[in-house]
């Protein structure tokens, strides 16, 4: 009985530093294998021409999307669940998980159902070339009819994560991540037989990985998961939970939606010089993926933890787990800083990037990643918004930084300067990103942390 105690109140007793890295190291692993994934897959759709990676390029903001709406449901459920168990409420944490699985069905229905439609519109809205419409109408469709495998993943493992389970989620993303590395090449070139898929095969390696680690997430959750039950035979919606999640999840949606807005409008501004700056754009987002995966990894450790301890009112250990998490994200940005600063070339002859993609590509990556010096600790601060039930500081930020910010900075820097002072408006934007998360947080911790 001790030991079932125990476990059960580990993010309550146990060393933040033991604990914080115990739950974060499984999920920064599992998440740079994902990134891994990403970038292997764009590096063999690369290999069909470089339209076909332009097309996946201007496809990423509906991807990003799809994320969005998932993570936004799964960050809510993540949050109330935590709190719940913190506060020993163990049926209302119950009532979150099955409330969590039900949102995540009804956001998949409807974000295939409209994204698959206007699949073609989306490209055409962008570019006027038919080879990178073909391309990218093709993979959009598949990936958004057959979102499922994202939704539902996501869903089981956040629940994972809630009671500290994070290693079981680094084997569910880890195994999805590595089937897709292995479908990508064998779909895509059509290897041991199989009709050569192009970027078809692409999508659709990315979408079994999906629904595997889907079928194996769900599996541990019945299996293993025995601080939560999941059994949904007789379940009801309920209105006052689900407006509880999505008090949460809604304003962790819209900002990384916003980040879809954003993608699109950049790729605009970038196709008013040419096409291959959006593959050069797309190839950043792959490559800073090593950088900033770890970083949401660490967030996924960190969010449970606050959440508990908020539920629980013990001030020491939020600060303290709120602190670390900050230095150990700062550390990771400089890395990925020191990595863009002195190899850019070699990133990107990964993409089998030609001349002008290196000419464009160079001074691009050596640009934007000096905003990597401010955006770990705003990442951080961000979620530990979200952790205390006020993630609508979060999108402040966010639509400061990227619509108000962002997008004007660069628009008027290609006008005025032309391509090579663009990507000036990353660093511009974070500046902004950091002076207003500061003056949020001073603010959060005012009312909630040290009234504690």
């Amino acid at each position: 009985m001790e030991e079932a105690v125990q476990k059960e109140n580990k993010m309550g007793v146990l060393p933040i530093p033991r604990l914080l890295f115990s739950m974060s190291l499984p999920m920064m692993l599992s998440m740079l294998i994902q990134a891994l994934y990403n970038v292997v897959d764009s590096v063999f759709v690369a290999q069909i021409n470089e339209n076909a990676l332009t097309a996946v390029s201007l496809v990423f903001p509906i991807q990003n999307l799809m994320i969005a709406i998932a993570a936004g449901a799964c960050v809510g459920v993540n949050a109330l669940l935590s709190r719940n168990l913190g506060e020993k409420d163990f049926e209302s944490a119950n009532a979150a998980a099955k409330n969590g699985i039900f949102l995540a069905l009804v956001c998949y229905l409807l974000f295939a159902v409209l994204s698959t439609s206007l699949a073609d519109l989306f490209l055409r809205v962008q570019t006027t070339d038919v080879q990178i419409r073909t391309y990218g109408t093709t993979y959009m469709r598949i990936i958004s009819v057959c979102c499922i495998g994202v939704y539902m993943q996501l869903m089981m493992e956040r629940l994972l994560q809630s009671t500290g389970r994070t290693v079981m989620t680094m084997i569910t993303q880890s195994i999805g991540a590595l089937i897709n590395l292995v479908m990508d090449p064998i779909l895509i070139f059509g290897l041991f037989g199989l009709p050569k898929m192009g970027v078809a095969g692409a999508a659709l390696a990315t979408i079994f990985g999906q629904v595997v680690a889907m079928c194996l997430a769900w599996f541990m959750n019945v299996k293993w998961n025995t601080e939560i039950d999941i059994n949904m035979k007789g379940f009801r919606p309920s209105k006052k939970i689900l407006g509880r999640i999505l008090a949460v999840g809604i304003p962790t949606t819209i900002v990384q939606a916003i980040g879809s807005v954003m993608t699109f409008g950049f790729n605009k501004i970038l196709l008013m010089f040419t096409p291959t700056a959006t593959a050069v754009f797309g190839v950043y987002f792959k490559l800073n993926s090593f950088i900033f995966m770890p970083v949401f990894g660490l967030n996924n450790g960190m969010v449970p933890i606050i959440a508990y301890n908020y539920g629980a009112r013990n001030r020491k250990r939020i600060v303290e787990t709120i602190r670390l998490s900050v230095i150990t994200a700062v550390c990771l940005m400089l890395i990925g800083l020191t990595i863009f600063m002195t190899v850019p070339g070699t990133l990107l002859s990964f993409f089998n990037a030609s001349e002008e993609m290196l000419s464009i590509g160079i001074p691009a990556l050596r640009t934007i990643c000096w905003s990597f010096l401010f955006a770990g600790y705003c990442i951080i601060i961000g979620s530990v918004f979200q952790a205390l039930g006020n993630g609508i500081y979060s999108l402040w930020v966010s639509l400061a930084r990227q619509l108000f910010v962002l997008l004007p900075s660069a628009y008027i820097l290609a006008r005025v300067f032309g391509l090579d002072r663009v990507w000036w408006s990353f660093p511009i934007a974070e500046l902004v990103s950091v002076v207003l998360t500061t003056i949020l947080f001073r603010r959060i911790y005012r009312q909630k942390i040290a009234q504690m």
